[in-house]
């Protein structure tokens, strides 16, 4: 292969995987525009969302081996499931560890998340073990040829599914009520409840849909590579990465700086060492901190105001 053709590959494969990072730093983004709140569990949705799906579909293990579930559902309705589970996961972590502690501090709220984050790592520990699982690609066939690299079909996916979910957030956000409700608590909670929108719902609604967003990311790469019970913890650092080089409050801007963080870390991974991969990711965080706090894409901005979550 020749020097083109392995930097045509490193880029293909850094938008791949950069596309997963962009779909978690969207779920970010969500959040953090309604509640002004980082959530460091949300890499566990896209955990459960695989989980979920992986055992509705294919024969799995729980309970260290002592419940065997086989119930072969077709793909399609296993990853619906994966979905809601997750987005149910997200709503009972508003309802359960947000809503209660409403009027903590926002460095308290994102302890309350670390904190959720390490029991559902522990529940899903408990629940599927230690044996990693994947789904099988969602379109088999060989890979695609792109200007001498290799793309794989479930790389077009995953690809396609990050486009698509942007597209979707944006019709969202400027063409619902819902989306336009969820935007003024975003500008302005306390303008938002004096035109009769509660903004506890709103910020209920961003935790159901964040979550809903990261289990599509999680399902999307399972047939890539192996999910285990602690693959949220890297997954929501590198997609908290990804939404501070956006900026933290701009669904594009996530997506852009998803993509840069996964091209980073291919080329650093194959011109370098790959050991140096995951050390991208926080070198890459120093940088934008040190340089820029509000983001490569935007300019410096206050938190959301957090009023009556």
């Amino acid at each position: 292969m020749s020097l083109q053709d392995q930097l045509m590959q490193f880029l293909v494969s850094g938008v791949t995987v950069g596309s997963i990072y962009a779909l978690i730093a969207l779920g970010f983004v969500v959040i953090y525009n309604v509640t002004g709140i980082i959530n460091f569990a949300q890499g566990e949705f896209a955990v459960y969302g695989a989980f979920s799906a992986i055992t509705v579909y294919q024969q799995t293990r729980l309970l260290s081996g002592n419940l065997q579930v086989d119930l072969g559902w077709p793909l399609p309705l296993a990853a619906l499931f994966g979905v809601i589970v997750a987005t149910l996961l997200g709503l009972l972590l508003y309802r359960a560890g947000i809503q209660p502690a409403r009027n903590a501090s926002i460095l308290s709220m994102i302890i309350i998340t670390i904190g959720a984050a390490l029991v559902f790592r522990g529940m899903a520990l408990l629940l599927w073990g230690t044996d990693p699982y994947r789904l099988p690609v969602f379109t088999p066939g060989p890979p695609i040829k792109i200007f001498g690299a290799i793309l794989v079909r479930q790389g077009v996916w995953v690809i396609g599914i990050t486009i698509i979910t942007l597209v979707v957030l944006y019709l969202f956000f400027n063409y619902t009520l819902l989306g336009k409700a969820l935007r003024a608590c975003a500008v302005n909670p306390g303008a938002a409840r004096l035109m009769g929108i509660n903004p506890r719902r709103m910020a209920l609604l961003a935790f159901g849909l964040s979550a809903a967003i990261t289990a599509i990311a999680g399902i999307a790469i399972a047939p890539i590579t192996f999910m285990t019970y602690d693959r949220g913890l890297i997954l929501s650092l590198k997609g908290f990465v990804a939404a501070i080089m956006g900026g933290m409050s701009s669904p594009v801007g996530a997506v852009v700086g998803g993509l840069l963080l996964g091209i980073l870390e291919s080329f650093s991974a194959g011109l370098i060492s790959s050991g140096y991969k995951d050390a991208v990711a926080f070198f890459v965080l120093f940088i934008v901190l040190a340089v820029r706090l509000g983001g490569f894409l935007r300019g410096r901005a206050a938190a959301p105001e957090q009023a009556g979550l």
